[in-house]
This record gives C-alpha cells, structure tokens and sequence, in this order.
C-alpha cells in the first residue's frame, strides 16, 4: 500500500483514469475465467473419455491467449498501483486509496461506475462495512 494519503478530491481526480484502467481489465478478467473454465472443462471430457482426442492447435491458441489476458490483467493491476491505489476486487472494480478520517489511516473506497468517491472503511475491514464520508 502507498504510504501516501490521499484526499476525496484528489481520487476524484484519478476517476476517469482510473475508469479507463479497470473497465477494459474487468472485461478481461471475466474473459479469462470463462477461458480458463473451458479449458478446465476440455481437460475434464478428455480425462473421462479416457484420452479423447484433442485439437492441439485449438487448444494451444487458447492458453496462450489465456497467458495474454493474464498479462494485460496484470498489467493494468500495475498501473492502478502506480497510482497509488490498490484493486480489491477486480469482479467488482473496486479499488482503495489510503486516505485519513478523523487522524486515522483508512481506505478511500471507489468502485467503478461511482463519480466521486463517497465511501471510506477501516484497513482492517472491507468492503460490506464502507462508510458515507464526512
């Protein structure tokens, strides 16, 4: 986590950044678990059937594009904490930033979709206890 703390306006300022770096990470997240699901489940017909054939090539473009979704994902996860924030839930395209309430450091919570961050909760809680900020 950045030991810098961040203000409500200074996130604000980061959203539509931030927006452009988590909408297309979330598609390619959800990409990634549908492939990795039928890859998963290609394994699973092929071990039942006891071999079954299997397309190499079809399957071998399939995981390298898994590696290439992992990669961007990644990647995009890097740019987020260049940023100084810090992705809690991909799924959900949530995304903290260490701020201070009241001389405490918390989490400055924003979640894709929102305008301006609004909600705050303690480093030691999550998502379901966000707090409307003063």
């Amino acid at each position: 986590m950045s030991t810098r703390h961040f203000t409500p306006a200074e996130v604000d300022a980061l959203i539509s950044e931030l927006s452009g770096i988590v909408e297309p990470a979330m598609e390619r997240h959800r990409e990634a678990m549908a492939l990795q699901q039928h890859l998963r489940e290609e394994q699973e017909r092929i071990r039942v059937s006891g071999g079954g054939l299997l397309d190499r090539r079809d399957w071998k473009a399939r995981a390298e594009r898994l590696d290439g979704l992992a990669i961007e994902v990644r990647d995009a996860l890097q740019q987020i904490a260049a940023l100084g924030g810090v992705t809690k839930d991909l799924e959900m395209g949530l995304v903290d930033f260490p701020g201070l309430i009241e001389g405490e450091t918390v989490n400055l919570c924003w979640k894709l979709g929102e305008s301006a961050v609004r909600f705050w909760h303690r480093l030691d809680e999550g998502y379901a206890k966000r707090k409307p900020l003063p």
